[in-house]
């Protein structure tokens, strides 16, 4: 099987998170900007999570420009990871609500452990599917950043009982590493 079709839904799927984020936008019913004030946790969660989003678009969309061929494992490996991005929005606004909470900010960076977790599944179900010259073998490597990100996640998860500024402080971290353009697969397309 080609990946047509695994990309055009999931770029569909991707697209309706983000809407379903946007729409719980709500905006104040007076017209000063002192009526933004308190709305600025939601929209700096939306913002956060439109940038994790558009980074896992962009990994995804690496990811399946050299992959060659999908079998069902891919498929349902991606839907894994379709699944835990689609309870970004949820989580956005709950953590947007309740930003200095601990459940909300726990919970946000249980669901962005998850959706890393799902994507390296994701990726290892593509690498067994091909050959041992597959060009994402060497492009991944020893995927340091996706380790990192990983502890980092943890970390924040961990700490985000005693201390949400640090573990808020993990999660931001991990989209700063994302945010500098991975260059691994591009570098290695002929």
């Amino acid at each position: 099987m080609t990946t047509n079709r695994l990309e055009a839904f999931s770029d569909g799927v991707l697209a309706i998170i983000i809407t379903i984020m946007v729409l719980e936008l709500k905006a104040p019913h007076d017209v000063t900007l002192e009526a933004l004030v308190p709305e600025l946790p939601v929209f700096a969660s939306y913002l956060f999570s439109f940038i994790y989003l558009g980074i896992y678009w962009n990994n995804h969309h690496h990811l399946f420009q050299v992959t060659e061929k999908v079998n069902g494992k891919i498929l349902w490996a991606n839907l894994h990871l379709l699944f835990w991005l689609s309870l970004i929005p949820f989580t956005t606004s709950w953590f947007g609500e309740h930003p200095l909470e601990n459940v909300p900010v726990f919970l946000y960076g249980f669901n962005l452990l998850m959706s890393a977790i799902a994507y390296y599944i994701l990726q290892t179900a593509i690498l067994k599917h091909h050959g041992k010259d597959f060009i994402l073998k060497k492009a991944v490597g020893k995927d340091f950043k996706g380790k990192i990100s990983m502890l980092l996640y943890i970390i924040g998860i961990g700490v985000s009982f005693f201390s949400t500024w640090i573990a808020i402080g993990c999660y931001i971290a991990v989209a700063v590493i994302w945010l500098i353009p991975d260059k691994r697969i591009e570098e290695n397309i002929d």
